[in-house]
C-alpha cells in the first residue's frame, strides 16, 4: 500500500515516525561467547603476572610490576569497551510519513554555525557552510541562520553579505534542478557529464558558477589587500561597527541582520522568501573569559531567542557544510513522533569527511566508532554530544528537566519580527554582551557548560541526567561532511586537545559513575569512559611499547616461554583481540589497508597526544597550568595535499611529539635488532625470548614509515634530523640505563 493510500484510509496516522532495530553484529550469543573466552585468557594472564613476580634484588622485578599493572589497565580498558557492543541499535527515521502528517505544522528551526578565526577558517569555506543550510528543502519561512563569528573579523562579515546576495540565486537554482549537493564549492568541483542534461539547466549552470567564482574572488581580494574597500563599506552600514581599535579579543557585541524583516528585498530571483540571515560576534574584553565555543554557543541561544527562537536548533562547526538536504525532515522524525518524541533531546550526527583520502592514513573515517560504538552507547540512552552536525530542542539545551508536559513544546515559536531590524539588533546585542551572564545559570545549568574543552560532551552528558533521551543518527547518506586532519601534527593536536577535555571529565564532579549515577544506565557510563580514559590508557602503550624492549636488550625475560603452557593465553587473547578488530572493521566498511593505518595511528596518538593529555591534565589539576584552546587549521599547500592523497605520512616539523614517536621507533628497533643477533649467538635463548622478539617486529612494521621519513625522503613532509639525532640519543641513553 502507497503512503497517500494508507493516509486516506487512516492506517498511516498510527504508524511512528522512525524505529529503532538491533544491529546484530555483536549483540548475538556466539560474540558473548568469544568475548567470554577472551574474558578467560585477561584472567588468567594476570594469574601468570601475580604469582611469577621476581624476588625482591633481582632485575627485572620492576619492569615485571609495569606490566602487570598495564595489563591491568588493558584489562578494565577492554572490558568498558565491552558495553558498548552489547546493545547496538540503528535508528531509522520515515520522512514520508512525516510530510503526510506534519506538513501543516513543522517547527521552525534555527541554524548555527561557528566560526573563530578568518585565517585558520578561510571565509570563503564559513559560507560555503552557512549556503549549503540555507538552501534546505524545508519552508524558508521556518528557517533562521545564525553566523557566530567569535573572531570579530569584518572579512567574515563581507563574505555573509556576499553569500546573502548569491543566496537569490543559488536556491533557486538548486531546488529548480532538484540539486543534492547544496555546498557550492564541493557542487562545482564534481565533473558532470552535461550530455545527459538539459540545454537550460547547462546555461543556468555556467551562469550560477560565474556568480560564485566572481563572489569568491571579490573575497580573496579583500584577504589579500588587508581591508574592505571604502566603496563596500559604503554600502552595508553593519561596517561601521569596526574600527581601528576593534580586535579579535577586544570588541563591542555585534548583531547584524542580513536577511530577514518584512521588506520585499529578502526575496530570491523567483520571488521566493529567503531564510533569515543573522551575524553574530559577541563582546570580548581581555579582561572577561570568554569560555570559548561554550560561551560562543551560549550567545548564539540567547540572541536567537531575542529574533527567532526556534524550538528545534542544529549547530554545525564552520568547516562541516550540509551533505543531505532534507536532514531538517529526517531529525525531526525523532522529535515529532507521537509517542517517543517528546522525550528526544538531540539527535545527533557522526562527524563524516569529505576530503578522506583512499587509505584513510590518519584513521579519521572512524567506521568501527560512527557504526558501533557510538550506536551502542545509543542502545543504552548515552548517546554523545559531539559539538557538530546535532539537532538540540532548545527547551533541553536551555537546562529544562525533562517532563511530561513537553510533548506539545515544539509547535511553539516566536512570531515575525516586530519593530524594526535596526531595533532588534540592539535589543539582541545586550544578549551578547561580557556582563551578560554574571550572576546567572548560563554555563552552569543553562546551555553549554563551562571550564572544560570539550564542552560537548559534559553538556550532553548533564542533558541525559535532567532525564531527556537523545539519539544517535547514522544515516546511509551523510547528513553532514567536514574537513579531516591531512597532517599527522593537525591529527595529533587536535586528539590531544579532545582527550584533554575528556579525561578532565573524568576526574571532575561530571564523572559519569559519579554524576550520572541512578540516573542513566551503567551501560550508559561505561560507555562514556570508552573515550574519557583515553588519556589514563596511554600509559600501557607506552609502557608495552618500551618495557619489553629494554629487557630484551639487557637480556630479561618478561613472558612466558613458548612451550610453556602460560604462553597459550598471552597468545590467544593477542590473537583474538586483533583477529576480531579486523573482523570488525570490514564489517564496518574499511580495507585491510585501513585498518592497518588504523592501528599505527591509534599506537601514535596513545604514545604521543593521549600520553602528553594525560601529563598536562595532571598539571592542570594541582593548579599548575590554565586551560587553553587550539584551532586546526582547515587549510594546507598543494605539496602536502598531493602527498596526504598518495597515502603519504606528513611529518615536516620538529613536535616534541614526532620526538616520542621517533624515540620509540628507534627503541624498538634496536632491541629487535640486539634480541635477532643474541638469538644467533646463542640459540639456546630463542624460545625464551621469541615473544619479546615478536612484539618488537610488529612495532616495527607498525613504524615502517617513521623510518622512511627519517633515513630516505627528502620531501618538506619528512622527519627533520633535529628529531633524528634526539630521538638517537633518547634511545640509546634508555637503552644503557638498567632495568630495575
Amino acid at each position: 500500500m502507497s503512503a497517500e493510500n494508507g493516509a486516506k484510509d487512516g492506517t498511516i496516522t498510527n504508524l511512528p515516525l522512525f524505529e529503532t532495530k538491533p544491529v546484530r553484529i555483536t549483540a548475538g550469543v556466539t560474540y558473548k561467547a568469544f568475548a567470554g573466552t577472551i574474558f578467560l585468557g585477561i584472567l588468567l594472564i594476570l594469574l601468570f603476572r601475580l604469582t611469577n613476580i621476581p624476588p625482591a634484588g633481582q632485575p627485572g622485578r620492576l619492569a615485571w610490576i609495569c606490566m602487570l599493572v598495564s595489563e591491568l589497565l588493558f584489562s578494565l580498558y577492554w572490558i568498558i569497551t565491552q558495553s558498548v557492543r552489547w546493545n547496538v541499535v540503528q535508528r531509522i527515521p520515515f520522512k514520508d510519513r512525516l510530510s503526510l502528517r506534519c506538513e501543516e505544522k513543522l517547527p521552525d528551526v534555527d541554524v548555527f554555525v561557528c566560526t573563530a578565526d578568518p585565517i585558520i577558517e578561510p571565509p570563503t569555506l564559513v559560507i560555503n557552510t552557512v549556503l549549503s543550510v540555507m538552501s534546505y528543502n524545508y519552508p524558508t519561512e521556518k528557517l533562521s541562520i545564525y553566523l557566530s563569528d567569535d573572531g570579530g573579523s569584518e572579512f567574515t562579515f563581507y563574505a555573509l553579505l556576499e553569500a546573502a546576495e548569491f543566496a537569490k540565486y543559488w536556491l533557486p537554482f538548486c531546488k529548480r534542478f532538484k540539486v543534492e549537493l547544496r555546498a557550492p564549492a564541493a557542487y562545482f568541483e564534481r565533473n558532470l557529464d552535461f550530455r545527459n542534461e538539459s540545454p537550460a539547466f547547462a546555461r543556468e549552470w555556467s551562469k550560477v558558477k560565474k556568480l560564485y567564482e566572481d563572489m569568491n574572488i571579490r573575497i580573496e581580494t579583500a584577504l589579500k589587500n588587508g581591508g574592505i574597500s571604502p566603496e563596500v563599506k559604503e554600502k552595508h552600514k553593519g561596517f561601521s561597527e569596526w574600527s581601528s581599535k576593534t580586535t579579535k579579543n577586544d570588541h563591542q557585541s555585534i548583531v547584524q541582520v542580513l536577511i530577514g524583516g518584512n521588506n520585499s528585498k529578502y526575496v530570491d530571483i523567483d520571488g521566493n522568501k529567503l531564510p533569515r540571515l543573522v551575524y553574530l560576534s559577541r563582546e570580548k574584553r581581555p579582561q572577561k573569559p570568554h569560555n570559548f565555543k561554550a560561551g560562543s554557543m551560549n550567545a548564539l541561544i540567547r540572541v536567537s531567542s531575542q529574533i527567532s527562537n526556534a524550538p528545534i536548533i542544529l549547530n554545525l562547526d564552520c568547516d562541516m557544510y550540509s551533505n543531505d538536504p532534507d536532514a531538517i525532515r529526517d531529525a525531526l522524525c525523532f522529535f515529532l513522533d507521537e509517542k517517543q518524541g517528546y522525550k528526544t533531546s538531540y539527535v545527533q550526527h557522526p562527524q563524516r569527511y569529505h576530503n578522506l583520502n583512499k587509505a584513510d592514513t590518519y584513521s579519521s573515517k572512524a567506521g568501527v566508532t560512527h557504526k558501533i560504538e557510538l550506536a551502542g552507547i545509543d542502545g543504552y540512552g548515552g548517546t554523545l554530544y559531539c559539538g557538530t552536525g546535532c539537532f538540540h530542542r532548545r527547551a533541553s539545551l536551555c537546562g529544562m528537566k525533562f517532563s511530561q508536559e513537553n510533548k506539545a513544546e515544539l509547535s511553539s515559536a516566536k512570531d515575525e519580527i516586530q519593530g524594526t531590524v535596526e531595533e532588534l539588533e540592539e535589543k539582541s546585542k545586550l544578549l551578547a554582551n561580557c556582563s551578560y551572564e554574571d550572576g546567572t545559570d548560563w554555563g552552569k545549568k543553562m546551555g553549554l557548560v563551562y571550564g572544560c574543552p570539550v564542552e560537548d560532551i559534559v553538556t550532553g552528558l548533564t542533558i541525559q541526567c535532567r532525564g531527556w533521551r537523545p539519539i544517535y543518527y547514522d544515516p546511509p547518506k551523510p547528513g553532514f561532511l567536514g574537513i579531516a586532519a591531512t597532517t599527522l601534527d593537525q591529527a595529533l593536536v587536535q586528539h590531544k586537545r579532545w582527550c584533554e577535555g575528556l579525561f578532565q571529565i573524568f576526574l571532575s564532579k561530571y564523572c559519569p559513575f559519579i554524576y550520572g549515577y541512578g540516573k542513566i544506565k551503567l551501560g550508559a557510563q561505561m560507555g562514556y569512559c570508552v573515550y574519557l580514559w583515553w588519556a589514563p590508557i596511554s600509559l600501557a602503550t607506552v609502557c608495552y611499547a618500551t618495557v619489553p624492549t629494554l629487557c630484551l636488550i639487557h637480556g630479561i625475560q618478561i613472558f612466558p616461554q613458548v612451550s610453556s603452557p602460560w604462553f597459550i593465553p598471552f597468545a590467544y587473547v593477542f590473537i583474538a583481540k586483533y583477529g576480531y578488530s579486523l573482523f570488525e572493521s570490514l564489517v564496518c566498511g574499511d580495507t585491510f589497508e585501513r585498518w592497518w593505518n588504523a592501528q599505527r595511528i591509534w599506537l601514535f596518538r596513545r604514545i604521543s597526544s593521549y600520553f602528553f593529555a594525560f601529563t598536562d591534565t595532571i598539571i592542570r589539576q594541582l593548579g599548575l597550568a590554565q586551560m587553553t584552546f587550539t584551532i586546526t587549521a582547515k587549510v594546507v599547500n598543494d605539496e602536502v595535499m598531493k602527498r596526504y592523497e598518495n597515502g603519504i605520512l606528513e611529518f615536516g616539523s620538529s613536535s616534541v611529539m614526532f620526538v616520542i614517536i621517533t624515540t620509540l621507533a628507534l627503541l624498538n628497533l634496536f632491541g629487535l635488532l640486539w634480541g635477532i643477533k643474541t638469538i644467533f649467538m646463542a640459540t639456546t635463548m630463542l624460545e625464551q625470548f621469541i615473544p619479546q622478539i615478536i612484539l618488537s617486529g610488529v612495532l616495527v612494521m607498525v613504524n615502517l614509515p617513521v623510518y622512511i621519513a627519517l633515513f630516505f625522503r627528502t620531501d618538506e613532509g619528512n622527519l627533520p634530523s633535529s628529531v633524528l639525532w634526539r630521538s638517537v640519543v633518547l634511545a640509546s641513553v634508555a637503552s644503557l640505563l638498567p632495568v630495575l
